[in-house]
C-alpha cells in the first residue's frame, strides 16, 4: 500500500525560505559569508542545487528525479545555512536526510560536512517504509547528487551519456552515430542530456516526454534542437536528417511506451532504443499511459495505489516494446532507471511476440533480456578508475571554467577523446547555475606517481593560488563512479564474481575518502534506481590555492579512483588488474596468492 501522498510531503516542507528567494542560486564572487572557503563551498553548492536554472522544482526543494531533494524542509534548509555560516575550520556538521542534526569539533583535515540520506536497515529498506517515514517528515530521498549538494544541472550527466553512446557506436558501427536513429524517453534533469549526447556523436534522436515544459526547456538550453507537434512530424524530420547524415534531435510530447508501440505498429525500427524516464519511482517519477499529466497528478493524489498499478502496467508494456524492437534489429540498453528491475519485481516474466521470424505466438521473456549501459559499455572504464569527474567555479565567472579547459588541454594533449570532448563542451554545453564542467578522468599515474585526477586538481589549485582563477573551485563527481556504488541493476550489474549486491565497497569508499580529507562526504540509499536497490557515496574537495587543499587533493584523488581499481580487480577484471600493475596499486591478496603459489 502506498499511503503517502505527494501533498502530504509538500505540506510538511513549509513555505519556501525567504533566504532562498533572495539567493535564487549560489552566491558568487570572492566575498564569503562563512568562516572559510570549505564552508562557503558547501553553502554555495547547496544553493546551486536549488537554482531555478538547475532544479526541477526548487520551490519544493526537488532538484531532479521526481523527488530528489537538497534538504528535508525549508526550516532544515535555513538551519543548514545558519550552521554553515557558524561552522569553524576544525568542526564537522552532520546532516541526516536533509536535516542538520549535530556539530562536533574534529580537526582541520576532517570533512566540514558529513551527509547520510535515505538509508534504511535491510529488512525495512523499501519504498513502503520510506514513504511512511517521509510523510511523517523523518526522512527524505536524496537521489544521488541532489542530497549531496553536487548537482550541476543537465550539464552534469552529459559526458557520461556522450561516453556511453560513443562506446556503443564504436562497438556496433565502428565509428560514430552518423546516419543512425536513436529513440528514447525522458527529458528531465538527468535524461535531458540524451539528445545532445546523440548529436555530439553525429546521430539523430527522437525523445518522448510527457511534459511540454520540459521539452521546451531543453530546446531553450540547447540540449534539444526541435519540438514536434506529433510523432509523424518527428519521424519525418528525423528521417530527413538520417538520410543527410546530419545530427538532429527532436522532442515529442507523448508517453514513451506509447511511442515505442506506435513505432512497432508502423514497423519503424530505430537503430538504437533506450530509456531514461524516472521509472525508479513508480509513484512520483513515472507517468502511466492513458492519462494527461494533469489527470495523472490528480490520480496520484486521490488514489496512489491505482496510480502505481497504472505505472507498472505501462512499464511492462514499455519493456515489452523495447524487447520487441531489439528482436527486430534495434540495439537496446537500459540507461540506469531500473525499469527492468521494476517490471521483474512487480510483474515477473513478460509476454512478447515470439522472436523467430513469421511466428504469431507469444513467448515469456525476462525484462533483463536487454542489458544495462554499464556492463554493455562503461565497465572497462570503471576498471581503470575512470568516471564522471566534475568541478564548479565558485566565483560564478565562466572565464574560470575556460581556464580549467586550457589546463586539461595542457595536461592531457595525447588523449584525443578527451580533447574532442572539451572542444564539444565549450561549443555546445550551456552553463546552468555555477559554471561547471565534467570530464572522465581516472587513476592512471604518470612518472611522478600522481593519478590523472590528482594531476588535474593540483594544477587547478596552483591556478587559484596564482590568481589565474579568480576564486576557489570545488571538485566533486557523480555517485555513478568506479568504486563508489553497489547497484545490482545498474553500476554493478552482472559483476564477474557475482558480487553485484555487496555494499561494502561504497562504505569503504566513504570511509577512505573521509580519512583522506575530503571536505564533504555523503552516503545515500537508492538514488537513480529506487530505495533498497543501491548504496552509493560522493565527496567534494575545495581547491582554494592552499597547501592544505593540495594535500587533500593529492590524497582524495588517489583514494577515490583507486577504489574503482581495487573493487574491479577483486572481481577479477583483467583491465583492473592491468591498471593495478601499471599504476602500482597494492592488491594484498593478489600478492599473497602469488607468493603462496611460488611455495
Amino acid at each position: 500500500m502506498h499511503e503517502q501522498r505527494p501533498s502530504d510531503v509538500e505540506d510538511r516542507l513549509g513555505e519556501p525560505s525567504a533566504q532562498w528567494r533572495r539567493y535564487q542560486g549560489a552566491p558568487t564572487g570572492t566575498d564569503i559569508e562563512c568562516k572559510g572557503w570549505r564552508q562557503e563551498a558547501a553553502l554555495r553548492m547547496l544553493n546551486n542545487n536549488l537554482d531555478p536554472e538547475v532544479a526541477e522544482r526548487p520551490e519544493d526543494l526537488v532538484v531532479y528525479g521526481g523527488t530528489g531533494r537538497a534538504a528535508r524542509s525549508w526550516a532544515a534548509y535555513d538551519a543548514i545555512l545558519t550552521e554553515l555560516r557558524e561552522l569553524g575550520d576544525d568542526e564537522t556538521l552532520l546532516v541526516q536526510s536533509g536535516k542538520p542534526v549535530g556539530k562536533f569539533t574534529t580537526h582541520e583535515r576532517a570533512p566540514r560536512v558529513l551527509i547520510a540520506n535515505s538509508n534504511l536497515v535491510g529488512h525495512w529498506d523499501d519504498w513502503k517504509h520510506f514513504h511512511e517515514l517521509e510523510a511523517q517528515g523523518k526522512i527524505m530521498y536524496g537521489q544521488m547528487t541532489a542530497g549531496s549538494w553536487a548537482y550541476i544541472g543537465t550539464q552534469g550527466i552529459i559526458q557520461g551519456t556522450y561516453e556511453t553512446l560513443a562506446e556503443l557506436a564504436r562497438q556496433e558501427y565502428g565509428s560514430d552515430l552518423r546516419g543512425k536513429l536513436v529513440v528514447t524517453g525522458g527529458l528531465g534533469g538527468m535524461s535531458g542530456a540524451q539528445p545532445l549526447a546523440v548529436t555530439m556523436n553525429h546521430g539523430v534522436c527522437i525523445a518522448a516526454e510527457v511534459k511540454a515544459d520540459r521539452i521546451q526547456r531543453r530546446v531553450e538550453t540547447g540540449y534539444l534542437m526541435d519540438f514536434a507537434d506529433s510523432l509523424d512530424e518527428a519521424l519525418e524530420k528525423a528521417h530527413e536528417a538520417v538520410e543527410a547524415g546530419e545530427p538532429y534531435s527532436v522532442g515529442v510530447q507523448m508517453n514513451a511506451a506509447d511511442m515505442l508501440e506506435e513505432l512497432l505498429a508502423r514497423d519503424e525500427i530505430p537503430d538504437v532504443v533506450t530509456d531514461q524516464t524516472s521509472a525508479h519511482d513508480e509513484l512520483e517519477g513515472y507517468y502511466p499511459s492513458g492519462y494527461s499529466v494533469e489527470e495523472a497528478d490528480r490520480l496520484r493524489e486521490d488514489d496512489p495505489d491505482a496510480y502505481v498499478e497504472a505505472s507498472l502496467d505501462t512499464m511492462e508494456r514499455h519493456v515489452a516494446a523495447i524487447l520487441t524492437l531489439q528482436d527486430r534489429g534495434a540495439v537496446a540498453f537500459e540507461y540506469g532507471n531500473n525499469i527492468r528491475g521494476q517490471v521483474e519485481t512487480h510483474r515477473g516474466m513478460i509476454h512478447v511476440p515470439a522472436s523467430h521470424a513469421g511466428s504469431s505466438e507469444m513467448e515469456s521473456r525476462s525484462p533483463f533480456d536487454f542489458p544495462g549501459f554499464v556492463p554493455a559499455y562503461i565497465r572497462p572504464m570503471f576498471c581503470r578508475g575512470r568516471g564522471p569527474f566534475r568541478w564548479a567555479a565558485l566565483s560564478g565567472d565562466p572565464a574560470d571554467i575556460y581556464r580549467t579547459d586550457e589546463a586539461i588541454r595542457d595536461l592531457f594533449p595525447e588523449n584525443e577523446s578527451l580533447m574532442r570532448w572539451i572542444d564539444l563542451a565549450e561549443e555546445q554545453v550551456s552553463f546552468q547555475g555555477l559554471p561547471s564542467r565534467v570530464c572522465w578522468l581516472g587513476y592512471h599515474t604518470d612518472e611522478s606517481g600522481l593519478t590523472e585526477r590528482a594531476r588535474f586538481a593540483l594544477k587547478i589549485n596552483e591556478l587559484v593560488a596564482a590568481g589565474e582563477i579568480s576564486a576557489p573551485v570545488v571538485v566533486t563527481r557523480d555517485h555513478l563512479d568506479a568504486g563508489s556504488v553497489a547497484s545490482p541493476n545498474r553500476e554493478t550489474e552482472a559483476m564477474r564474481d557475482g558480487t553485484d549486491a555487496v555494499a561494502d565497497w561504497p562504505i569503504l569508499n566513504a570511509l577512505l575518502n573521509t580519512a583522506a580529507g575530503a571536505d564533504i562526504v555523503s552516503v545515500h540509499d537508492g538514488g537513480g534506481v529506487g530505495i533498497g536497490n543501491s548504496l552509493h557515496t560522493n565527496n567534494h574537495v575545495v581547491l582554494d590555492g592552499s597547501d592544505l587543499a593540495a594535500q587533500k587533493a593529492r590524497a582524495v584523488f588517489t583514494t577515490d579512483p583507486g577504489m574503482g581499481v581495487i573493487r574491479h580487480a577483486d572481481a577479477g577484471y583483467e583491465d583492473a588488474l592491468d591498471e593495478a600493475t601499471q599504476s602500482g596499486v597494492h592488491i594484498p591478496m593478489r600478492e599473497y596468492d602469488a607468493a603462496r603459489g611460488d611455495e
